[in-house]
Formats: C-alpha cells, sequence, structure tokens
C-alpha cells in the first residue's frame, strides 16, 4: 500500500497558505514537510497536529492508495 497525500496540498491551495505557514502552524519540521511532499509514512502523531493545525479530519488530507493486484 501507498499513501498519498494529494488531498493535503489542495486544501492548502483553498486556504491560500503555503507549506512554510503549514509547518509553523502544525509545529513540525522542513524534514517532515519534505517527507509529505514525497508521499512517504510519516506518524500519526505528525497527521494529528496537522489536522489540528487545519481544523480538519485525516481523510481531508491524506487517503492510501492500495497495490494492484498480482496475478
Amino acid at each position: 500500500m501507498a499513501v498519498s497525500y494529494n488531498k493535503l496540498w489542495k486544501l492548502l491551495i483553498d486556504k491560500k497558505m503555503k507549506k512554510k505557514e503549514l509547518q509553523s502552524a502544525a509545529g513540525i519540521s522542513a524534514s517532515l514537510v519534505t517527507k509529505l511532499g514525497r508521499d512517504e509514512p510519516v506518524t500519526m502523531t505528525v497527521l494529528m497536529k496537522i489536522c489540528n493545525a487545519l481544523k480538519c479530519d485525516i481523510s481531508d488530507v491524506m487517503e492510501i492508495i492500495p497495490d494492484e493486484p498480482k496475478d
């Protein structure tokens, strides 16, 4: 399975917010923002900080992409 944070980036656009502003509002490091940009897994604590800062639900910032079935 893979993870996608495309919903997060769309939400930031809707809120006219930059990644640097998210970093400051959520109290997360630049390296975590980089991991999010690369669709790499982050801890639930990080996701909760982001959701709290943006006042949204976790499903508003990420989605799980299931693996394609192998025949």
